[in-house]
């Protein structure tokens, strides 16, 4: 088992956001010099800003990105557990900046209080070009964020199983109230 499947599922990200684990590392470096690394710990302050994002991609075919916080809600319903904060779907290759935006990136802001919280990188290998009907969000918009499902999500476009994945943890820091006002909540 790769160490990135190994980390995954040591982590809970297998099962509660999918039910297989990738294989193959996403390398996420933030604008702050910040490295996302399975599982290590880092601030609200240092992923504010969009990372760059590569990984091991067929050049002729698409792929869909998927960040989702799996930690956002610790109530009885586990529905309302998942809050994804990026998507990017038909990303040609491995070029990020070329695929559909359909929810702009929000950084991490785990609410004071919560602990610390996954956030959670995965990519899928699309079997073509997809015409995906959600609601395209901006950066500035936390509609249709809320009781998200990657794996809901996955199944309804026919991804199949992730090919690559990343996470690192956080928790509150004087940057998430910032990110709060900034979006209005």
């Amino acid at each position: 088992m790769s160490l990135v499947a190994q980390a995954f599922e040591a982590s809970k990200i297998v099962p509660d956001v999918i039910p297989t684990p990738p294989t193959v590392n996403i390398e996420l470096n933030y604008p702050s010099g910040a490295i996302a690394s399975q599982g290590n710990e880092l601030t609200p302050t240092q992923v504010k800003e969009q990372p760059s994002v590569s990984f091991n991609a067929d050049p002729d075919s698409f792929y869909t990105l998927v960040f989702t916080d799996p930690d956002n809600y610790d109530g009885p319903e586990p529905v309302y557990r998942e809050w994804h904060h990026w998507l990017v779907g038909n990303i040609p290759g491995g070029d990020v900046s070329k695929g559909d935006v359909l929810s702009g990136y929000i950084g991490s802001g785990p609410p004071e209080g919560t602990g610390i919280h996954r956030y959670v990188y995965i990519v899928y290998k699309q079997p073509g070009k997809i015409s995906f009907d959600e609601k395209v969000l901006t950066n500035k918009s936390i509609e249709g964020r809320a009781a998200f499902s990657t794996n809901k999500f996955a199944e309804k476009y026919n991804l199949g199983a992730p090919v690559a994945g990343n996470f690192y943890r956080a928790q509150f820091d004087d940057y998430v109230p910032l990110l709060y006002k900034s979006l209005g909540v």
